[in-house]
């Protein structure tokens, strides 16, 4: 007997291989996505961020980690002339990648720029300097 194709293959894997429905995903597989490079004095972190603007990405440094967060809010509404929707899509999405640096290196230190949807940032290299434990003398009365 002669089955459509859809029926061999098994119709909802092909529907959801459909780049209709994949288009999302694949977006978001790339996003923040790093490459990290040494250089003679630094490493050069390179994070895919599409989608996102300057203001929409925060790097912080907490307990030495340095985090990386974008967040994306857009809300498209288009109407016809009697005010029915023909469109309306909303989208949200947020990224987040940490990476320990250590306890030694500032905000100060590191360095950045964004364009065309990549973060650069030169995160220099430092000695870790080991503390010296302080001495703290009791204060006895007599």
């Amino acid at each position: 007997m002669l089955m459509p194709s859809i029926f061999r293959r098994g119709f909802m894997n092909d529907v959801f291989d459909d780049d209709f429905f994949m288009d999302g995903f694949k977006n978001q597989k790339s996003m923040g996505s790093t490459d990290i490079k040494e250089l003679e004095n630094s490493y050069l972190l390179e994070v895919e961020l599409p989608g996102f603007a300057k203001e929409d990405i925060k790097a912080e440094i907490n307990n030495g980690y340095l985090v990386i967060t974008a967040s994306h809010n857009e809300n498209k509404d288009e109407k016809d002339n009697e005010g029915r929707y023909i469109r309306k899509e909303r989208y949200t999405g947020q990224c987040t990648r940490s990476f320990y640096i250590g306890e030694n290196l500032t905000q100060e230190d590191i360095k950045g720029k964004f364009e065309n949807g990549i973060l650069k940032l030169e995160v220099p290299k430092k000695e870790i300097q080991e503390k010296l434990p302080e001495k703290r003398y009791i204060q006895i009365e007599g």
